[in-house]
């Protein structure tokens, strides 16, 4: 068994042991310099948390134990094809690199379906599903401007 073979093992023993407490069937883990260093599965009905996907739960462990955001120089192994927040959450922790076994459409024949938020994505806001208006652009882009013009801003 190779390296990755053997973290891919275990993100997928940790799916499997999600579904055995309770949880959704899909797990994770980050690994480091050749060491897992966070690992977690779904906990979204446990948690009542819709963000608590595998992916998200060992992104938060991973950037709690290195004391950082940037999570550059980790791998993650995921169970399934990221859906698109999780997709979204592993560019901005600019993990290096994705490793996943079942697909998205593995996930979707057995009732986890993200297909409906790709398609919403390429919406324009108008006419997405979810009534989305703007309001007050003038007063919110004053935070912006202060970002822009702060000089020890710690950019991510």
């Amino acid at each position: 068994m190779t390296e990755q073979e053997k973290f891919m093992q275990r993100a997928i023993e940790l799916s499997i042991k999600s579904v055995e407490s309770g949880g959704g069937p899909f797990g994770a883990v980050i690994v480091k310099n050749g060491k897992i260093i966070a690992e977690a599965s779904n906990s979204v009905t446990k948690d009542n948390d819709p963000t608590a996907h595998a992916e998200i739960n060992a992104i938060r462990q991973a950037s709690k134990k290195l004391g950082t955001f940037d999570l550059s120089g980790c791998e993650i192994y995921t169970s399934c094809e990221p859906c698109p927040m999780c997709l979204g959450a592993i560019y901005w922790a600019r993990l290096d690199k994705i490793y996943y076994a079942n697909t998205r459409h593995d996930a979707a024949q057995i009732g986890f379906s993200d297909e409906f938020i790709y398609e919403e994505i390429e919406k324009p806001p108008h006419l997405r599903k979810i009534p989305t208006i703007q309001l007050m652009r003038d007063q919110a882009l004053k935070a912006f401007k202060a970002w822009e013009e702060k000089e020890d801003k710690i950019e991510y």
